[in-house]
């Protein structure tokens, strides 16, 4: 099998929360609308974002510590829905030095794709709202496959919209579902350190590098090009 690391970086595939954006104040205003809405008790932010990165139906479960199966999850996942789609971005920020990003990963000729575990709906909602959601060449989002991140699917499914052989992609994220999902799919993976996961966090879970902002990005990208080059450029014909 070829290594990621014996290709050139033909795309880079973002995760949303935490990765592009913080958007802590949102998913926390619509758990708690949810659960106070069902009867339940309201939850702090800080306890709310250390159960985000699995998508709405989980996160809401371990809000309400309900099992997965259970159909009261059903009523809470659409008022949750309801009120997020209503209210995208009362609270959400870029992630520091995010959109500048976006603007350099696209001047080194690389497509942009977006990989979350958030539902497709909110997802187009808050992209729209943002004025970006024509940013990125492709989009696998919750609900979009039968997998989600951890699963390889994800991003085996986006390396065929976009036309890149899986070892082409570069995964951006700063959750260990973002890293791993990577590391199963065979593709090189950048762990970011942010509002939801600490270094400790994203380094445990081994991704090729670490960053502490979106910022170093492109130049890491650049470097694995170059090496890249060099690389090809010293093999022996056969």
């Amino acid at each position: 099998m070829v290594s990621p690391f014996q290709v050139a970086p033909g795309a880079v595939v973002f995760d949303l929360d935490g990765t592009l954006i913080d958007s802590r104040g949102d998913i926390a205003a619509a758990v708690n609308h949810a659960l106070l809405a069902d009867g339940r008790k309201a939850l702090t932010p800080s306890v709310i974002a250390s159960f985000v990165g699995d998508g709405s139906r989980t996160l809401l479960a371990r809000c309400a510590r309900l099992p997965e199966t259970d159909e009261t999850l059903d009523r809470l996942l659409e008022s949750f829905t309801e009120y997020y789609l209503a209210h995208p971005i009362d609270f959400t920020k870029w992630a520091e030095g995010a959109p500048d990003v976006l603007d350099r990963v696209a001047e080194l000729g690389l497509p942009i794709a977006l990989c979350t575990n958030k539902a497709r709906d909110i997802t187009e909602a808050v992209l729209s709202s943002l004025g970006v959601r024509t940013r990125f060449r492709a989009i696998f989002a919750g609900g979009d496959g039968p997998e989600k991140k951890p699963a390889p699917g994800p991003l085996l499914a986006l390396s065929k919209k976009l036309g890149q052989d899986i070892t082409g992609l570069v995964m951006v994220g700063d959750g260990p579902q973002d890293i791993e999902c990577a590391r199963r799919a065979g593709c090189r993976v950048v762990g970011v350190v942010s509002t939801y996961s600490a270094r400790d966090r994203v380094a445990l879970a081994q991704p090729d590098v670490v960053i502490e902002t979106l910022t170093e990005l492109p130049e890491i990208l650049r470097r694995w090009g170059d090496a890249t080059t060099r690389l090809q450029a010293i093999r022996p014909r056969s």
